[in-house]
């Protein structure tokens, strides 16, 4: 069936190299010598190419870089799109490249994205969304994991109260990433080409700076956190900004901590277990502001300091 697709659409004689798995399900190929630089993303099912082709045309459609969409089979999970190039800002900064301007890129990036007007008939990535999500890795795999036993309603109900607390003050409704780090960017000849965007909602606009600058898999130093985050502010005018990333980092560091554990557990991708010690890290710093209280509060009383950690 691949063959077919890549046949029909030009590509037959393309040379497939085949590209690092991640975290997800998908699959992605690197076709050479077809009649333009593509990709070949290969989504099986739980995975859906649709809302990835059209968050990319409107995001296409309001002048920022996301990948053409040559071709597409929704139905079998196919498609062929535009190759930004061979490396990542991640492998850029893996391979010694100066790491303040691809941040400062990517920050502008991050302001313009933020600014365009959403897609029409987006998820939300509000309280409701982010109970589920951290309930589903850390009270569903992590928690068994480190306590010895599923969790009872009464860890659940309190998880919940806990995130409805700390988040409702900071409700807003832009378009976010939800991923936006730097293996999902593409450093460009003018800002950053946009990857991985199909989980996109809306949201607050600090859950994705925190994720550029409080980077899951990776160290970012602390004057590079600060230049980002200001020319960040500079370019959307987005003020006191302090608490809204404290909180929207407190919610993303414990749900990814437990998610690697889920990875390792169930999809059996122990590597990922190498990102435990900086989430559960960042999860503690972000706890010491005062708007994380209810999140710190739950943990204090259910989770003692010493499980903390990859289980």
């Amino acid at each position: 069936m691949t063959q077919d697709f890549l046949a029909a659409h030009g590509f037959a004689a393309a040379r497939a190299e085949s590209l690092p798995a991640d975290a997800s399900f998908r699959r992605y190929t690197r076709l050479h010598g077809g009649p333009a630089p593509a990709l070949l993303m290969h989504a099986p099912p739980p995975e859906d190419v649709r809302p990835f082709c059209a968050i990319a045309r409107h995001l296409a459609a309001h002048g920022l870089a996301a990948p053409r969409i040559f071709a597409e089979d929704a139905a079998a999970g196919l498609l062929i799109v535009e190759d930004f190039g061979p490396a990542t800002m991640a492998e850029r900064l893996d391979a010694g490249a100066q790491a303040l301007p691809l941040y400062l890129a990517a920050a502008q990036t991050l302001a313009a994205l933020h600014a365009a007007p959403p897609m029409p008939g987006l998820p939300r990535w509000g309280i409701a969304e982010m109970q589920r999500a951290t309930a589903a890795t850390f009270l569903d795999w992590f928690w068994p994991a480190a306590m010895g036993a599923p969790p009872g309603p009464g860890i659940r109900a309190g998880l919940d109260a806990a995130l409805a607390g700390m988040l409702a003050p900071f409700q807003a409704g832009c378009f976010v990433h939800r991923d936006y780090f730097p293996a999902n960017l593409m450093p460009l000849e003018h800002g950053m080409g946009l990857l991985d965007f199909q989980d996109g909602a809306l949201g607050h606009p600090a859950y994705d700076l925190v994720s550029l600058v409080e980077d899951a898999r990776r160290d970012v130093a602390p004057q590079i956190r600060a230049a980002a985050i200001a020319r960040y502010q500079a370019l959307s005018g987005a003020r006191d900004l302090e608490a809204a990333m404290a909180v929207h980092a407190a919610q993303r560091h414990l749900r990814v901590a437990a998610l690697w554990v889920r990875l390792h557990r169930r999809d059996g991708k122990a590597h990922y277990l190498a990102h435990g010690p900086r989430c559960w890290a960042l999860l503690a710093r972000a706890l010491e502001h005062p708007a994380t209280a209810p999140l710190r509060d739950f943990l204090d009383t259910h989770l003692p300091a010493s499980k903390r950690g990859n289980p």
